[in-house]
């Protein structure tokens, strides 16, 4: 199974390609850089020269590490007949689009978070992965974390005892104008991009039926995204999850699950990188006690999930249901208000 990138992206390189190399079965082919006609820039501020040279220089260095070949233009990628997946690490907006393109080729496709930025995109993304035979997967990493099958194993062996509210908050400073997520041209905002990780662990927490109950966005620094924002989700057995999120914030990565027993606590559950130990507590009537869990490697492990797509149909179906379960969530918070009355 041979698997291209479609541009050579900081997260690509950084991240991604040093994942793939862990993982069997599945061989690196090459990169793809831009042709004019495929460059879409930030609100005009970046040309096509400009971004060229340093994709060109980003390219070398996928050679210089990974070897592969660079490819001029994505859509040579995709119509290599040698490449049976791709991988989509663009801005949220281009997703649609070049995913959909490398599902008509009829190969696979792992795109990174959001699938898309819009449910009906996202719908008509997933019927045709699903009349093509092809698989698909939306690249949330902390959720193939060993910290969250930890938390959920420790819910369901009620050590917390019967969980009255989850609370989740992920935000962090503002990193600049030129950067895609304060761009709306280029799918950004708060909700596609922090709002995002918030909403998927509540989902998984909550179950299939969670939906969102209240939900506020707030935009500023005269920007045309959402810079921050909060939303309440439920299940059919009144669980509640409470989420915030920003990225105009000081940071903050941390969930909080309330029980009648006990409460369960960890600050970096969203964001624990390979090499780095989470530290999970939970506190009983004011005695605290500390839980220091293995590292690991999530970029690997999404990897791989999207390996068993390929090779599993049952697997593929339920991820599709997993990313359109996602979707809808974000799709609700924007059909509230403040006041949480549908819009």
């Amino acid at each position: 199974m041979r698997i291209g990138v479609l541009c050579p992206s900081n997260i690509a390189l950084r991240r991604f390609m040093p994942a793939l190399v862990k993982v069997e079965g599945l061989e690196y082919a090459g990169v793809a850089i831009a042709a004019q006609s495929e460059w879409k820039s930030a609100a005009g501020q970046v040309g096509y020269e400009d971004v060229t040279a340093i994709q060109e220089s980003l390219a070398q260095e996928f050679v210089d590490g990974y070897g592969g070949r660079v490819y001029r233009g994505y859509a040579a990628l995709i119509e290599d007949a040698d490449v049976d997946a791709v991988y989509v690490p663009l801005p949220p907006a281009l997703h649609y689009v070049w995913a959909r393109r490398v599902l008509e080729a009829g190969k696979h496709v792992l795109v990174e978070k959001p699938f898309t930025t819009e449910l009906p995109h996202t719908k008509e993304l997933l019927a045709l992965a699903k009349a093509k035979g092809r698989a698909v997967h939306e690249n949330y990493m902390f959720a193939f974390h060993s910290q969250i099958s930890w938390v959920q194993d420790c819910i369901a062996r009620d050590e917390l005892g019967d969980v009255r509210l989850i609370r989740i908050d992920f935000g962090f400073p503002f990193r600049g104008q030129a950067d895609f997520r304060y761009s709306r041209e280029l799918g950004g905002g708060a909700l596609l991009d922090a709002g995002g990780y918030a909403l998927k662990l509540a989902g998984m927490l909550l179950g299939p039926d969670a939906h969102i109950t209240t939900a506020c966005l707030n935009g500023g620094r005269d920007l045309d995204v959402d810079l921050y924002g909060s939303a309440s989700l439920a299940n059919g057995e009144g669980l509640v999850a409470q989420v915030a999120f920003g990225m105009d914030n000081d940071y903050r990565c941390s969930i909080d699950v309330w029980g009648s027993k006990a409460t369960l606590t960890s600050g970096r559950i969203l964001t624990a990188p390979e090499g780095f130990s989470p530290t999970i507590t939970i506190r009983q009537n004011g005695k605290a006690t500390e839980y220091v869990l293995d590292s690991d490697d999530t970029f690997r492990k999404s990897i791989e999930h999207f390996m068993r797509c390929i090779e599993s149909p049952d697997v593929a179906t339920l991820r599709r249901e997993e990313i359109l379960a996602q979707a809808r969530l974000v799709e609700q918070v924007r059909l509230f208000d403040v006041n949480g009355s549908q819009g």
